[in-house]
């Protein structure tokens, strides 16, 4: 029965050997995209892990979590999607995809997309005590509690994506999938509708605080500090916009599926293209860190530089 169960999720995935032929040209364009997008989402992270490093104006914590976020991006594109990729080739060469490949990939997509989840998720919960506590925040957010989150989210993710390889848990893998992204999407919103209520108490605030410093000629540094927390809030933001828009599909295929709302062959078309769209994400989250938060962004072009100049020499 647990052998019939695997086989009927894994056609719900990737569909059985008579739909290859109807949707042969949507395999073949998920199979060239995602190689690309695989050399791209590890290229790019990578870059993005070396330049967050190199950031010293980052607070250590949001910057853990943010090593913490690419280094999940760059396993989506080192396991996960040459994973992916296989299994589509087989289906196109019409072969069966046994229960033991199937539960690989199940595996990695839930150690790695459900850490990219709940790092964003902790990424907005940091930003959102960073405005709100302001100057308590550096008490109450320290380091060694940032680790140690980042630690739990890493442990929860591989308890997860461990009940992959045990039949009689795969059903509750997928259940638990679904009511992580519910808990996270549901979060995310919450969270960023906070801190722009945060942000519009202390907008007036702030104009006030502007108009004193021109008329007294002062630099005030509590102002100073808040703008700097509120840009990294809403280049935070970006991130969970992406995150959301990637995400949002897959979530609501999951529940199409858990309400059997859909035909079987609706589902596998369908999870071909919200697959691709998760994947996605994982190589956006690089490009948004360099485009909206400036002191990564000036760290990225310092080693461009630097690179540019060695080879001048």
């Amino acid at each position: 029965m647990a052998e019939n169960e695997c086989d009927h999720l894994n056609e719900l995935s990737f569909g059985n050997s008579a739909d290859v032929e109807d949707f042969r040209p949507v395999l073949v364009a998920n199979c060239v995209f995602n190689s690309f997008l695989s050399y791209t989402t590890i290229t790019l992270n990578i870059v993005t892990i070396h330049a967050i490093r190199k950031t010293a104006l980052l607070p250590k914590p949001l910057r853990t979590l943010l090593l913490s976020l690419a280094a999940s991006d760059v396993g989506v594109g080192l396991f996960v999607q040459p994973l992916y990729i296989s299994t589509l080739v087989s289906r196109l060469n019409q072969k069966r995809i046994d229960c033991i490949s199937y539960k690989k990939l199940l595996a990695a997509i839930n150690f790695f997309c459900i850490s990219s989840l709940f790092n964003v998720v902790t990424i907005s919960v940091d930003r959102f005590l960073a405005v709100h506590l302001h100057l308590r925040y550096q008490e109450l957010v320290t380091h060694k509690r940032v680790i140690a989150a980042v630690i739990s989210i890493w442990l929860f993710s591989t308890i997860i994506s461990s009940c992959a390889f045990y039949d009689s848990l795969l059903i509750i893998s997928r259940v638990v999938w679904f009511v992580n992204i519910t808990v996270c999407l549901i979060t995310v919103v919450i969270v960023y509708w906070r801190i722009y209520i945060v942000l519009k108490r202390h907008k007036n605030q702030i104009r006030g605080l502007q108009i004193q410093e021109v008329q007294q000629g002062v630099q005030n540094d509590d102002l100073s500090n808040f703008l700097k927390l509120r840009k990294s809030a809403l280049g935070t933001f970006y991130v969970c916009i992406v995150f959301m828009i990637c995400y949002l599909p897959s979530y609501i295929l999951s529940f199409l599926q858990m309400a059997r709302l859909l035909s079987p062959i609706s589902l596998y078309e369908a999870s071909l293209y919200t697959t691709t769209l998760v994947f996605l994400n994982s190589s956006l989250n690089s490009v948004i860190y360099c485009w909206k938060m400036g002191p990564i962004r000036r760290s990225l072009m310092d080693i461009m530089r630097g690179i540019v100049n060695r080879f001048r020499e």
